[in-house]
């Protein structure tokens, strides 16, 4: 990126209803960011103030492309990323109806489209997005209410959060990139909602509770094998309300929730087995006891942890230190009302 910004990028969008954007941020060494530009989708967003998923806006695995739902269209946006900005490469539809969440693992791709209660398959090929014929897949009920997709490490597995069930669907992902199943089991806790991976595999799952007032918890699971979940924690509590969001640090030993209802991050330790233990109740905040804190991701380098106060129109940064603990970077400014989604490089 230019500018001085060339250790990296931050990238929202703006899902707006007429005109759907991404607004990138370039990232300097201390982590701070600087806005470089505004990118068409070429689709549109739902226009309201927050989009209930993880992973609207997600990077390739190599970095070459970011990819980015729009709701609104029900539509698939792949952007190429260069050196200079993002230039858009495809704009294709979604395969369902209302796509919130984007799952990448090499040139293989798949989307949750929550209205239809579906996943649909593409692959990348030549900056272009392909479908991949006969992929689409049901989650476990019409009423599922799907927060994330995302693939394991080994790309084997595929899991989607299902809030509307209670429930998490795995799907095995056979040689070809196809997905079978689901095959579906019980959350521990209810309202699961976002999650992430260490590279070992165990599987972080937050769980909003309803948003009820501080309730909020996280669980993890292990991947016996394709498509097998196995409980390893049940709900550990952070004594906070509404989190959603989970960002795994790059050497597995912690992760990071957001807690939406009163603009709060909360700390997990991970263990070797993938049990999980409650670190800091309250590692960092925003505006603490309001609502807004959302989307959140670490930068690529495992140096620094973004996370997006959608309600305050700021993106905020951390540095995340061996031990597990955030140091405030700053605020920046130059998000809509209707911002969602979070990608770091």
């Amino acid at each position: 990126m230019e500018n001085g910004t060339s250790n990296g990028a931050v990238y929202l969008q703006t899902n707006d209803a007429s005109r759907n954007e991404i607004v990138a941020y370039g990232r300097r060494a201390d982590g701070s960011l600087a806005r470089i530009g505004d990118y068409e989708t070429g689709g549109r967003g739902t226009g309201t103030p927050h989009l209930p998923s993880q992973r609207s806006v997600v990077l390739s695995d190599d970095g070459r492309y970011l990819l980015v739902v729009n709701a609104g269209s029900d539509e698939l946006t792949l952007f190429a990323v260069g050196s200079d900005g993002l230039r858009l490469s495809d704009r294709v539809p979604s395969g369902g109806a209302t796509p919130t969440s984007i799952a990448v693992r090499g040139r293989l791709v798949y989307v949750l489209n929550n209205a239809s209660a579906s996943i649909d398959g593409f692959e990348i090929a030549a900056g272009k997005l392909e479908p991949l014929t006969d992929s689409k897949r049901p989650l476990s009920d019409e009423g599922a209410d799907g927060a994330q997709i995302s693939f394991s490490p080994d790309g084997r597995t595929l899991v989607a959060t299902e809030r509307g069930t209670n429930s998490i669907s795995a799907y095995a992902v056979d040689e070809r990139g196809y997905a079978e199943g689901p095959s579906t089991i019980p959350s521990a806790g209810q309202t699961p909602y976002g999650f992430d991976f260490t590279d070992g595999g165990a599987l972080i799952v937050t769980e909003a509770f309803g948003g009820d007032n501080g309730k909020a918890a996280a669980s993890s699971y292990a991947i016996a094998g394709p498509a097998e979940l196995k409980p390893v924690s049940g709900s550990v509590g952070d004594g906070r309300s509404e989190v959603c969001w989970a960002a795994v640090t790059n050497d597995g030993r912690f992760v990071f929730v957001t807690n939406f209802g009163d603009c709060t991050i909360s700390s997990y330790s991970i263990g070797e087995d993938g049990d999980i233990q409650l670190a800091e109740a309250v590692a960092a905040s925003t505006r603490l006891g309001n609502a807004g804190i959302r989307d959140e991701a670490i930068s690529s380098d495992g140096r620094f942890l973004y996370a997006l106060d959608a309600d305050a129109q700021r993106v905020h940064g951390w540095s995340v230190g061996t031990d597990g603990r955030l140091a405030e970077i700053g605020a920046f400014e130059g998000v809509p009302p209707t911002v969602a989604g979070l990608a770091a490089s």
